[in-house]
C-alpha cells in the first residue's frame, strides 16, 4: 500500500534505522535521529543500486513517486539513474563556473589577439566593467533579458544614452561568442530592441562655411598656448586625420622629401596601414615643427614628458581657449569639414575622398574591387585642400 502523509508523520525513530515501503523500489528510511529520507532501490545490469530523492516532508510522496517513475523510464532506456543524476550535477557545476565575467574576459582576449587598437580595448573593458556586479558573477546560461535590462536601465538613468546603446551591443557580442563556443543558447540582448531610449544622432561639431574656417585659421595665428598644439591644430585642418592618429604620430613615419606620412596599421582605427600625401604647406609646417620636437620620437610630445605624446584632451582644450564651444567645433570635426568641401566641389571621386579619410567600404563585394589608394588623385586633392584653406584665411585677414 502506498505511503500516506499520515503514516509518514507518525513514523517514530527507533534504536536502529528502518524502512517504510511505497512500491516499485521506493521507500522511506527512518533514521535513529528521526530523519525520513526517500530512497529507491533498483538493479542496473545485474547490480543492486540505491538512489536518493531527499527528505520528507520537503519531498512529498507525490514528488517522490514522480522521481521514481522518471528513474524507471531511464532504466527502460538502459540508462543508469545514478549516473544521470551525477552527470546533471556536474553539468550544473560547470554552468555555475562559466560566468559572464569569465566569458567576457575570454572574448576580450580574443579581440586583443586580433590586434584591436589599445584605445578600443580600453573602451570595451570599461564597458564590460559597467556590468559589475549585476551580471559578472552569474552563470552566463542563467542570464535572461530582464537581467540585462536592469543593468542597461541603471546606465541609462544617468542620461548616457549612447553609452547604454554601446553597452547593449558589447554584452550582445559576449553572448554571441558564448553561443559559438557552446556555453550559451541565446542572446538576451536581442529581446531588448526598442526597450531603451534611442540616442539622438549628433554630427561632429565642425566649421562648414568658408568665412568661419578662415576666421579659425586667423585666430590660430594668435594662439598663446604651446607652439606644438598650434602646429597640431593646423595639421588637423590641412590633413584631416583622426585626432588620435596625429596625436600619437612618430617622426619616423614622416618622409618630408617624398612628402608622405605612413601610418602603421596598429595605430589606425580600421587596422590597415594608411598613407597620407603631404602638400607643401604641411611639409613647411613639419619642417618648422621638427626644429622644436625633432629630438623626441613623437611629433607632438607632451610638455611634461618628451617620451609621451600630448594628451587626448589637448586639441579640444585648445579649441575652447580659442573661444569655440564643444557644439561649435571639435578636433574630430576637421574631417567633416574636409569631407564636405571635397565632396561638394565636384572635383574629386568620392572613393578618393573616403580613402583619404581612411574609411573602409562597408559593402564586402564593393570593397573587394576597391583595393587601390587613388594615390595620384589624393595627392592633387591634398594640394587643392591646403590651397583652399590658404584662400579662406587670406580673405578674412584682408577684411574682404
Amino acid at each position: 500500500m502506498p505511503l500516506t502523509d499520515t503514516a509518514l508523520r507518525n513514523a517514530r525513530p527507533r534504536d536502529r534505522a528502518y524502512k517504510l515501503f511505497d512500491g516499485s523500489g521506493l521507500h522511506v528510511l527512518v533514521t535513529a535521529s528521526g530523519s525520513r529520507l526517500w530512497r529507491m532501490k533498483y538493479r542496473y545490469r545485474g547490480r543492486e543500486k540505491l538512489l536518493s530523492f531527499g527528505p520528507y516532508p520537503l519531498v512529498s510522496p507525490k514528488l517522490a513517486r514522480e522521481k521514481r517513475d522518471e528513474a524507471r523510464l531511464m532504466l527502460l532506456e538502459d540508462r543508469d539513474p545514478s549516473e544521470e543524476k551525477q552527470l546533471a550535477r556536474l553539468e550544473k557545476d560547470r554552468e555555475r563556473a562559466v560566468t559572464f565575467a569569465s566569458v567576457a574576459e575570454e572574448y576580450l582576449d580574443k579581440l586583443e589577439r586580433e590586434d584591436r587598437a589599445p584605445a578600443t580595448m580600453k573602451k570595451l573593458r570599461w564597458l564590460i566593467g559597467q556590468t559589475e556586479p549585476d551580471l559578472s558573477r552569474r552563470p552566463i546560461r542563467q542570464i535572461e533579458a530582464p537581467d540585462v535590462l536592469r543593468v542597461l536601465k541603471r546606465v541609462e538613468a544617468a542620461g548616457t544614452f549612447e553609452t547604454t546603446r554601446r553597452l547593449r551591443s558589447t554584452i550582445g557580442s559576449v553572448f554571441r561568442y558564448a553561443i559559438a563556443s557552446g556555453r550559451a543558447s541565446h542572446d538576451p540582448t536581442e529581446a531588448l530592441k526598442g526597450a531603451l531610449v534611442r540616442p539622438k544622432v549628433q554630427s561632429r561639431s565642425a566649421l562648414l562655411d568658408r568665412r568661419t574656417i578662415g576666421e579659425f585659421l586667423c585666430r590660430l595665428d594668435g594662439f598663446t598656448g604651446q607652439p606644438t598644439t598650434r602646429f597640431g591644430l593646423e595639421l588637423l585642418a590641412i590633413l584631416a586625420p583622426r585626432p588620435g592618429e596625429l596625436r600619437q604620430a612618430l617622426w619616423s613615419e614622416f618622409d618630408l622629401d617624398e612628402a608622405v606620412w605612413r601610418v602603421p596599421a596598429e595605430r589606425m582605427k580600421m587596422r590597415r596601414p594608411h598613407r597620407v600625401p603631404l602638400p607643401r604647406q604641411a611639409v613647411s609646417l613639419l619642417s618648422s615643427l621638427r626644429d622644436l620636437t625633432g629630438t623626441s620620437e613623437y611629433l607632438l610630445p607632451s610638455s611634461r614628458s618628451w617620451h609621451k605624446p600630448i594628451s587626448e584632451n589637448t586639441f579640444n582644450a585648445a579649441l575652447r581657449r580659442l573661444g569655440y564651444t564643444s557644439g561649435e567645433l571639435s578636433a574630430h570635426g576637421f574631417r567633416a569639414t574636409f569631407s564636405t568641401f571635397a565632396n561638394e566641389s565636384g572635383l574629386w571621386n568620392s572613393d578618393a575622398v573616403e580613402r583619404a579619410l581612411a574609411h573602409v567600404e562597408g559593402n564586402d563585394v564593393r570593397r573587394a574591387y576597391l583595393r587601390g589608394e587613388h594615390w595620384d588623385e589624393r595627392v592633387r586633392m591634398a594640394a587643392w585642400w591646403a590651397d583652399q584653406l590658404d584662400g579662406m584665411k587670406s580673405v578674412v585677414s584682408k577684411g574682404e
